[in-house]
């Protein structure tokens, strides 16, 4: 029976229930496990490298294409979160950035009851956002069986478009779907099945990354600043000041070094 359960819904065994545990310790051993979820993502750096060079190449060939974060509770709100800074921070224009999430947008403040479950809205969301060959989609799921994300990225790969499956679970469906696949071997947690504890904190990791070496070959990092910030608040508007101060210092630091 163990078989068929991802190793994310197993019983955490290397301790008593954490539940059982004196305070501290049970902070402690969060803490130890919170540690896991880096190392996870650290075994699968060459997959992350890889997914970053054909994402990039893929949305410079393809000037309109799209990155398209897809997933269901935790892992939908972990993309959302990711992706929705792009604009902000790297000047990425929001024409090129979409979100599925199952449920719709009302899930990313709420659990909407067999969202995840459902495949026809999973259909039907890949046809309304005319996902294509032009697109890269990033499918997230803890389990890596979560009905509604797996069909929207079986639907994308079907469409050509460059989808990368990424999972907690190595032995996850959505695999299948991936013509990039990440496993974030994360394995039990501490609270059975709460994937929100060190599942997430490795996918958060690991898109953290992947977003942020996509947009530096871009050109959006420039001795590490943020050289296209878009400036949207008052603290934001002085960053941008102080950025675009140390740049031009650097120019004229380089040209006096070569005169």
């Amino acid at each position: 029976m163990k078989k068929n359960i991802p190793k994310t819904e197993l019983l955490y065994k290397k301790s008593k229930p954490i539940d059982q545990l004196d305070l501290l310790d049970g902070v402690q051993l969060m803490l130890n496990e919170q540690k896991k979820a880096s190392d996870a993502v650290k075994k699968s750096s060459k997959e992350i490298k890889f997914a970053i060079n054909q994402i990039y190449e893929h949305l410079v060939k393809y000037d309109k294409g799209r990155l398209i974060y897809v997933g269901a509770g935790t892992s939908g709100r972990i993309g959302v979160q990711d992706g929705v800074e792009l604009f902000p921070t790297f000047n990425w224009p929001k024409d090129r950035l979409e979100f599925i999430i199952a449920g719709g947008t009302k899930a990313i403040l709420n659990s909407i009851e067999n969202a995840e479950d459902d495949v026809n809205k999973a259909n039907e969301v890949v046809h309304k956002k005319s996902i294509g060959f032009k697109d890269v989609v990033i499918g997230l799921a803890a389990s890596g069986n979560t009905p509604f994300t797996c069909k929207v990225l079986e639907k994308s790969y079907s469409k050509n478009a460059l989808t990368i499956a990424i999972s907690n679970n190595p032995n996850g469906d959505i695999f299948n779907f991936g013509k990039i696949n990440i496993k974030l071997d994360t394995k039990e947690e501490v609270i059975a099945g709460s994937t929100r504890l060190k599942a997430g904190t490795a996918q958060k990791i690991c898109l953290n990354i992947i977003s942020s070496m996509v947009m530096l070959k871009m050109g959006k990092v420039k001795n590490g600043l943020m050289n296209d910030m878009v400036p949207t608040n008052q603290k934001l508007r002085k960053r941008k000041k102080t950025i675009d101060l140390s740049l031009d210092t650097d120019i004229c630091d380089k040209l006096n070094d070569s005169i």
